[in-house]
This record gives structure tokens, C-alpha cells and sequence, in this order.
């Protein structure tokens, strides 16, 4: 159910999802979907923590190592490897449609809340081993490093041909050539 509900999140969002259109892909009843997760937002929350979970727990690998250029190349591969099998739980994660209160908001914001406390910790350690201190560079970097990521994560979605480890690879030589 979780499977079906992420994709169906990814292609029309929290306001276009459907427990019954849910329940019928992942060829279960309306009412098993409302036993197992309550409402529409606990079915959003279950796969917008699953989501955030798998990405998570991947870029924290990733950000662990030394703080070098290469950081961010393990970041990229790990953020693919991790979106591979659930692509559209990208979207789940960024998805806007979702009300702006209740646990459906507050899952999206704790979410990306993690994403994002990762992305400023992971600059925070490339800058200042290269001596760059000042919180406002690290706030454009932070900026800019999301915005990448984000950029990246879309043209791969709108390119499923693409493996993860070819995005990977995309993304090293894309990195590399800007230095």
C-alpha cells in the first residue's frame, strides 16, 4: 500500500491523492487502507516518513566522511542509490500540495527539516575546512548546494532511463568541471 500510495503522492500530490484509487491499484479495500492508516494524512505522513527516512539515513552516511569535494559526489551517488527503487519518494518529500497545518504539514516539514539541517551541516564542514567561516557564504552555499541537488534529482525523474549509478557518474563529471 505504501508503494502504491508514494506514486500515486508523486504523480498528483497530497491534494490529488485518493485512499480509494489507493486501495484499488494495490488491489486491497477502501476501509483496509482507512485500518491501517487512519485518514489521508496518516497515509501521507507513513509515506513521507518512509521517504525521508531512506533519504535521510543515506545522506548521513555520506556527509560522515571527510569533508572534501568528494563529499559531495558520495552525497549525489547516495541520494540516487536511495531514490532508485522509489524515485517519486523525491517528490513525496517536496510535495507542496499538502495542507499548511496538521501532521500531513508537520511531516513534510520535519522531512525536509532533516534534508535541509543535513545540507547546512555538510557545507558547514566543506567550507570550514577550507577556511571560510562567515555564516553568510555558508547560507549561499547552502542555497546553492540545494538547489543543485534539487535540479539534478528533477532532470533524473524526467529521464528514468538514467540508472542511479549513471546519474551518479552525470553528477561527478558535472561537480568536477566547475572546479
Amino acid at each position: 500500500m505504501l508503494d502504491v500510495a508514494a506514486a500515486e503522492i508523486g504523480r498528483v500530490g497530497y491534494a490529488g491523492l485518493s485512499l480509494g484509487a489507493v486501495a484499488a491499484a494495490a488491489g486491497v479495500s477502501k476501509p483496509l487502507v482507512y485500518g491501517y492508516f487512519g485518514s489521508k494524512d496518516g497515509l501521507y505522513v507513513a509515506c513521507v516518513e518512509r521517504a525521508a527516512a531512506v533519504l535521510g539515513d543515506a545522506i548521513d552516511v555520506a556527509i560522515s566522511g571527510p569533508a572534501t569535494l568528494d563529499m559531495a559526489h558520495r552525497t549525489l551517488a547516495a541520494i540516487f542509490t536511495a531514490l532508485e527503487p522509489r524515485p517519486h519518494d523525491w517528490k513525496v518529500v517536496y510535495d507542496q500540495s499538502h495542507p499548511a497545518e496538521g501532521p500531513a504539514a508537520d511531516a513534510a516539514c520535519a522531512a525536509r527539516g532533516r534534508i535541509g539541517e543535513q545540507a547546512e551541516r555538510g557545507v558547514a564542514a566543506f567550507l570550514t575546512d577550507r577556511g571560510l567561516t562567515d555564516p553568510e557564504d555558508r547560507s549561499a552555499m547552502v542555497a546553492a548546494w540545494t538547489g543543485v541537488v534539487a535540479a539534478l534529482v528533477d532532470w533524473w525523474l524526467r529521464h528514468p532511463e538514467q540508472t542511479a549509478a549513471a546519474m551518479a557518474a552525470r553528477s561527478r563529471r558535472l561537480v568536477a568541471a566547475l572546479g
